[in-house]
C-alpha cells in the first residue's frame, strides 16, 4: 500500500485544490437539503402506511445521510477517487426516483427541494473531474 494514501490531505504543503474545495462544499450543501427534505416529508400514518414503516424509512434515510457524507469526506480529503463514482450511483438513483415522484404527485416542496440538490450534486462532481482538481483523487 503507497503510503501517501495514509496521509491526510489537509497536512500543511498539502493544499486542497480549489475545484475540490468546491466539490466537497457543493456535496456537503446537498446532503444538508436532503436532510432538511427528510425532516420536512410526511410522517402522517395511514393504512397503507403504519408508523413502524415510517420509523424505519427516516432511519434508513439517516443512514443514506451520513454514508454519503462520508464518502465525500473519503474522496475530498482522503483522496480517493472510487466514492465519486459511488456518489455519481447515487445520484443517478436520485434522479430517476425523482423523476418518478414528480410524474406522480407534481412538483412539491420536498420534490423541488431534492431537484436544487441534485442540482448541487452534479455541479459538485463536475468541479471534482474539471480543472486543479485532476490529479487529486489516486485511487
Amino acid at each position: 500500500m503507497n503510503s501517501s494514501n495514509k496521509v491526510p490531505a489537509n497536512i500543511p504543503g498539502n493544499v486542497v485544490p480549489g475545484n475540490v474545495v468546491w466539490f466537497e462544499a457543493l456535496l456537503y450543501m446537498s446532503l444538508t437539503l436532503d436532510s432538511l427534505s427528510a425532516a420536512l416529508e410526511d410522517r402522517t400514518p395511514t393504512a397503507e402506511i403504519t408508523q413502524g414503516l415510517i420509523a424505519a424509512n427516516s432511519i434508513i434515510a439517516a443512514i443514506m445521510i451520513l454514508s454519503l457524507t462520508f464518502l465525500v469526506w473519503l474522496a475530498a480529503q482522503r483522496r480517493k477517487n472510487w466514492p465519486r463514482w459511488v456518489l455519481w450511483g447515487a445520484l443517478t438513483l436520485s434522479i430517476y426516483s425523482l423523476i418518478d415522484v414528480i410524474g406522480r404527485f407534481g412538483l412539491q416542496l420536498d420534490s423541488a427541494i431534492e431537484v436544487v440538490s441534485c442540482a448541487l450534486t452534479v455541479a459538485g462532481l463536475y468541479f471534482s473531474y474539471t480543472g486543479d482538481a485532476s490529479g487529486w483523487f489516486n485511487d
